[in-house]
């Protein structure tokens, strides 16, 4: 029992930090690795969806004409898209351990796009659109900054 007690004492109050730090890591991982498992199934759902969606228009409607539903299937094919990046940054973060912002980033321009893309001009109004302008903005902004930052030669 005395030494069960030490190596928890060793594992959460150690000399040095390593071993913690060690098994944080691991945590870290391996969550990592569950979350990319569960989005990929959620990747290949979605995937299921819009087949689904657009067989059903094309196969089972008189006019298979997709005004109706046009946005609904871009609206997806974005959902899809922003799953794709999501789990980009995941593996990336499982490559390197540690978060790329220019992909956080770039994710959350694609995410913000979709909502313009899909804006309903009749539930929406124009104050909503102008929030999400200056989203864009922003986001550009940043991707700019971070771009140009690692783009530039570094005098050290």
């Amino acid at each position: 029992m005395k030494n069960f007690l030490k190596t928890l004492k060793n594992i959460f109050l150690p000399e040095k930090d390593d071993i913690f730090l060690g098994l944080v890591e691991s945590i870290e991982v391996i969550v990592s690795k569950i979350l990319s498992l569960a989005l990929i199934a959620v990747i290949i759902f979605a995937v299921f969806d819009v087949i689904v969606v657009i067989s059903k228009q094309l196969f089972f409607t008189s006019y298979p004409l997709f005004k109706d539903t046009l946005f609904e299937i871009f609206g997806l094919f974005l959902n899809i898209l922003i799953a794709l990046e999501i789990l980009e940054n995941v593996t990336a973060y499982l490559r390197k351990h540690v978060f790329q912002v220019e992909l956080v980033i770039a994710t959350s321009l694609i995410a913000v796009a979709r909502k313009i893309i899909i804006f309903d001009l009749d539930k929406k109004t124009g104050e909503d659109l102008i929030g999400l302008g200056f989203a864009i903005i922003a986001l550009s902004i940043s991707f700019w900054i971070i771009r140009s930052q690692k783009n530039r030669p570094s005098n050290h």
